[in-house]
């Protein structure tokens, strides 16, 4: 069985400063493949937590609570929405 290479801290800096390139196209992949299969996405626009339909409409749901600023360590509860 051959040894695994370990990564060096410059890669690993590397590789963790691609992180948030990464998860914004994973973000806009998913919205799009969502949208692409007929179903809605929820988000927030402005103020405003909306819903856009896969023709394009968007429909305000509710009025979206500020956002909060956490702490590391600070356990966030979320409540689900009916």
């Amino acid at each position: 069985m051959p040894k695994k290479k370990s990564l060096s801290e410059k890669e690993i800096a590397k590789l963790e400063s691609m992180i948030p390139d990464v998860a914004v196209r994973a973000t806009r992949s998913a919205h799009s493949r969502a949208l692409s299969t007929g179903m809605a996405v929820m988000g927030v626009l402005g103020r405003d937590l909306v819903e856009t339909s896969a023709d394009g409409s968007v429909r305000i749901v509710g009025k979206a609570k500020p956002r909060r600023k956490v702490t590391v360590g600070q356990v966030v509860t979320v409540q689900r929405m009916a």
